[in-house]
């Protein structure tokens, strides 16, 4: 098994990490990614929804990435697919049209249960089920994989050797940002290698620099809650400093508002699930056309 730097203080960690920051030459895209899960097995509304009673809501993950597909084949766009076993089981010809439509398809874990939730055993049993699940239906290697909300933090780098142990290329689970559910705000900005002998890659979410502090601006939440020229410019900031490609990240679900509505739900919960979902399509669309997007694996070859 890879260690992460053992015996390193923190700091020196970091410094290691950034010293082993991955650099692209000549023209890249940006990568856009989907994490595929249904709007009742999000963590904002883990309080009020138990795993054993998702079967009994009415899923629409399917219809909703189908429209996702027809977005991106309308714009040329291509996308690594972040997806749940839970969903693989249930919706096997769903993952083969993402293979059959050219998208990267890789694990998101089987149920959505954050890794610092988790023990080592039971996460390294996680990353591996389904990785082969995933395998076994797309019929194609999984070499890609992101934490359940990005839960892979300063209290569980362990998660990383576990990932790197279960035959995975690569990672995008860790956001460099500060967060009140996830994040290591210091943290490279742009891929890098977490072990010193191994070519295994972790791939942060896109972050804005200013000053000392990191803003978010790959996506999620933040890019239905802000105005659509706000991360239109950081992107494109970021991408004329020439330090790396951006990498980008949304849900299915981001593009429904019809889904029903979990209204015992936190209010805070509510508000971060529901805001702007009926304006996300339009925004996407933009997106879509005002950069140039394509799988993790095409950028960093693996």
């Amino acid at each position: 098994m890879m260690k992460i730097d053992s015996g390193k203080e923190d700091g020196d960690l970091i410094a290691n990490w950034s010293r082993r920051v991955v650099s692209l030459t000549g023209p890249y895209p940006n990568m856009m990614t989907v994490d595929v899960e249904d709007y009742f097995q999000v963590e904002a509304f883990f309080g009020v929804i138990e795993r054993k009673d998702w079967g009994s809501y009415a899923c629409r993950v399917e219809q909703n990435t189908d429209q996702i597909l027809s977005m991106f084949h309308s714009t040329g766009a291509k996308a690594t697919f972040f997806t749940l076993g839970w969903v693989a089981k249930r919706y096997p010809a769903l993952i083969r049209r993402i293979v059959e439509n050219g998208h990267e398809v890789a694990s998101h874990g089987l149920e959505h249960r954050r890794a610092d939730s988790q023990t080592h055993s039971e996460f390294l049993s996680d990353l591996k089920g389904s990785k082969s699940l995933l395998e076994d239906v797309s019929g194609v290697a999984i070499n890609g994989y992101r934490a359940a909300s990005f839960s892979i933090t300063r209290k569980n780098l362990w998660a990383l050797d576990a990932i790197a142990e279960a035959g995975y290329k690569y990672s995008s689970s860790i956001y460099p940002i500060r967060h009140d559910r996830y994040g290591i705000p210091d943290a490279p900005r742009f891929a890098f290698k977490p072990f010193a002998k191994s070519d295994f890659l972790e791939i942060p979410i896109t972050s804005f620099k200013i000053g000392g502090t990191n803003l978010p601006c790959g996506g999620g939440g933040f890019f239905r809650l802000l105005p659509y020229w706000w991360s239109s410019f950081q992107l494109r900031k970021v991408r004329s400093a020439g330090a790396g490609p951006c990498m980008f990240y949304f849900h299915p679900w981001e593009i429904d508002p019809e889904q029903p509505r979990i209204r015992n739900a936190p209010i805070v919960s509510r508000f971060r699930h529901y805001t702007n979902l009926g304006s996300m399509q339009y925004r996407l669309r933009r997106l879509l056309h005002e950069f140039s997007w394509q799988r993790i694996d095409k950028v960093y070859p693996v």
